[in-house]
């Protein structure tokens, strides 16, 4: 298993030098199981993700699995942006995300209709396949795939997804003190040997000013991991106004308390 991170960023891009180590570039996580690819939100780092395919692949078929989380802005923005869906027909990507409050097809449509955007996303020459997500377990190209609700504002699913190399969690855009969503989480990240989970806000912003806004801190991921037993921890989806220094500032408080701790940033690998 191979993990790549293209997009780290929360909310909004965020292209200022302050924030160039870590990343400005919102939610996209690129997975590779064998020969299959798995990628997690189509943020704006969907787009350069696109590119390094393409550049991959050239004219040769590409497929892969796109997981959803939610429909915000920084989860889909960059869609429109994804060359692999215009250049090549036999290009193949299944879309699964849950259609609790609508399709992604028409949100993909939507987000694209004039006055919105110039180009229509019957401009789109590759096959798309769009599936409902329902919380549970399914089967994607023989690899194990189990979805769970997480705390956000019109709802958001975390993702686990289990191999034999190892077992990756996405749990991005999730706010801690529900009862039930804090048991779905712990429920998803266990064992894990890399948890990607949602670290916004700082603690005292959180407890300040950012309650119900559906996001966590780096404190509850700490919760988490250690509740979990998992045994990395990626903290993910940064405030866009955490600048690098910020961040490394979380890092090492977390890793007071939690030693295999890292912030996502763009660019970065891992391999199970």
């Amino acid at each position: 298993m191979r993990i790549r991170f293209w997009g780290v960023r929360g909310s909004t891009p965020t292209p200022q030098a302050e924030n160039l180590r870590y990343g400005g570039n919102t939610s996209c996580v690129e997975v590779r199981v064998g020969d299959n690819i798995f990628i997690f939100d189509c943020g704006t780092g969907f787009r350069n993700l696109g590119l390094a395919l393409h550049q991959e692949f050239g004219q040769r078929p590409l497929s892969a699995h796109v997981l959803v989380s939610h429909y915000h802005w920084d989860h889909i923005q960059g869609i429109p942006f994804f060359s692999p869906l215009y250049d090549n027909p036999s290009n193949q990507f299944s879309f699964h995300s849950s259609s609790r409050n609508r399709t992604l097809a028409r949100v993909i449509d939507d987000q694209m209709a004039s006055p919105y955007f110039p180009v229509d996303a019957s401009e789109m020459k590759a096959q798309r396949r769009f599936f409902e997500v329902e919380q549970g377990r399914a089967n994607l190209d023989g690899v194990h795939l189990q979805s769970m609700w997480l705390n956000h504002p019109q709802g958001c699913m975390g993702f686990r997804l289990e191999t034999p190399e190892g077992i990756f969690v996405y749990a991005t855009d999730n706010e801690p003190g529900d009862e039930q969503f804090d048991k779905n989480v712990r429920e998803l990240a266990t064992g894990a040997d890399v948890l990607v989970y949602d670290s916004q806000y700082l603690p005292e912003e959180y407890e300040a000013r950012k309650r119900g806004w559906g996001h966590s801190h780096w404190r509850e991921a700490i919760n988490v991991v250690m509740e979990s037993g998992a045994k990395e921890l990626i903290l993910f989806h940064h405030d866009p106004d955490h600048d690098d220094a910020c961040i490394d500032h979380v890092v090492k408080a977390a890793r007071d308390h939690y030693p295999k701790v890292r912030a996502a940033a763009e660019g970065m690998e891992m391999v199970l």
